[in-house]
């Protein structure tokens, strides 16, 4: 039973190199144990305080970039509407320049068609006079003779007689 019972000297010493540890303990070791904690304590704190500025930091740079994206998209419609409006006024332009040029060209053409028609004409009633002269000489020969009735009646009706000069030319030669 001796080991369960301690002697008294046994518990003499025990008690006296237990207060002697204990007393370098509270004046060396527990400080430097309480001084680590506190310091680690103190670096915990400021990591969550960093934690939190590091978080309040990343919120304030997620609004900047929500508004950033927000202006661009803005910047975006805005060049995209000035884009469609450019797109407009030159599809109308091209549109009224096509229109001019072709209300030109109409015109142009009309007036060809008109002065084609009118050399047309002019070549037409050339034609039907001269025929109508070769008719008439040829119907006059047949049926003239050179009595002096009828040489008066010639020359009075040459004199009447309207013809343009182009006609005459054409006659003469």
């Amino acid at each position: 039973m001796n080991l369960i019972t301690p002697d008294s000297g046994l518990l003499f010493w025990m008690v006296l190199i237990f207060g002697i540890v204990f007393f370098i303990l509270a004046k060396w070791g527990f400080p430097a144990i309480t001084g680590m904690v506190d310091e680690r304590n103190k670096h915990i704190d400021e990591s969550l305080r960093l934690a939190e500025e590091a978080q309040v930091r990343m919120s304030k740079l997620a609004e900047e970039q929500a508004e950033l994206i927000a202006q661009t998209r803005q910047e975006q419609g805005r060049i995209l509407k000035e884009a469609a409006r450019a797109r407009s006024e030159i599809l109308a332009q091209a549109k009224a320049d096509a229109q001019a040029q072709t209300a030109e060209m109409v015109e142009k053409a009309r007036e060809q068609i008109a002065n084609e028609r009118e050399t047309a004409l002019r070549d037409i009633r050339r034609q039907v006079a001269l025929l109508s002269v070769d008719v008439a000489e040829k119907v006059l020969r047949a049926k003239l003779d050179a009595s002096p009735e009828q040489q008066a009646l010639i020359d009075r009706l040459t004199d009447e007689a309207v013809i343009p000069n182009e006609a005459k030319e054409s006659i003469t030669s």
